[in-house]
């Protein structure tokens, strides 16, 4: 086995977790805040759009089963990554779409799946790339969400 991370933004965390939790070679899923200059910020700061940081997953998953380019093309999938700070409803920067990367060979990764969704999508992209700062973890209630609430809010769904 061969761990790997990637973490990502992709409007609330909560649906974008539920659905890339159950891909096999994915290990565990996490959510949090990543992005801004607060220091250990929560759930009340972030919702204000104020924080600079977005509401993130935290994927670890086995690079031997599944490929970050092929979970990168899955994050695609599971969002609309053409709407600017905003998912279905939930609308701000803390909702935007964004990949955080650690090298510049995740950054080239990124932009590689970016060329191949865009063919699926009419609108431009404007998935955002930016340098991993710290993530934070989202307090325990907003942890698996929709395992503990399965009628809860989302507006993630695969799309083709």
């Amino acid at each position: 086995m061969k761990k790997e991370t990637l973490v990502f933004g992709a409007g609330c965390f909560w649906g974008a977790q539920d659905l890339i939790r159950k891909v096999k070679g994915v290990l565990k899923t996490e959510v949090g805040y990543s992005g801004g200059d607060l220091k250990n910020p929560g759930y009340r700061e972030v919702s204000t759009g104020q924080t600079g940081h977005a509401e993130a997953v935290l994927v670890e998953f086995d690079s031997e089963q599944l490929s970050r380019a092929e979970l990168l093309d899955l994050f695609f999938k599971l969002h609309n990554p053409t709407t600017k700070d905003r998912q279905g409803g939930d609308m701000g920067s803390q909702y935007r779409s964004i990949l955080f990367v650690n090298s510049e060979e995740e950054r080239e990764m990124a932009h590689q799946a970016i060329l191949r969704a865009q063919k699926h999508w009419p609108e431009p992209i404007v998935t955002e790339i930016e340098d991993l700062k710290p993530f934070y973890s989202a307090e325990e209630e907003h942890q698996d969400y929709l395992q503990k609430n399965p009628h809860g809010y989302t507006c993630h769904y695969w799309r083709e």
